[in-house]
């Protein structure tokens, strides 16, 4: 008999299986980088703006926590499904993710600076 903690797991495992297999790199490219990647990422930012508009700071910073480690994710993600794709969409996908990395972390940097500037002077 399974305990409670292996059933959670196995729960876990078989609802972000697809995301599970994209992390080890055997989701197609195409799906990784512009529904995970993409889509996404413009849903986490649409949040983000939602939230910036209402003032909702707590809101704003732990989405840019979210944003920061979810990033991180869809960059090994894609990087590793690269791995598979043909070789001018894999040099394009992982020209695409040092790119979208190097954005990434000036974003994530001065969104956080402009939270706390926001802090600082309530």
């Amino acid at each position: 008999m399974r305990s409670s903690g292996h059933r959670i797991a196995g729960l876990f495992l078989r609802m972000f299986e697809s995301e599970v297999r994209a992390w080890h790199g055997r989701e197609p490219l195409g799906k990784v980088f512009w529904g995970y990647g993409v889509l996404a990422s413009l849903v986490l930012i649409a949040l983000y703006i939602l939230a910036a508009f209402q003032g909702r700071i707590i809101v704003q910073q732990i989405l840019l926590v979210f944003f920061a480690a979810y990033t991180a994710w869809i960059l090994v993600a894609v990087w590793r499904c690269a791995a598979a794709a043909q070789p001018l969409w894999r040099s394009l996908a992982r020209s695409l993710t040092v790119a979208w990395a190097g954005n990434t972390i000036l974003v994530l940097f001065f969104l956080q600076l402009q939270l706390l500037l926001e802090l600082a002077g309530r």
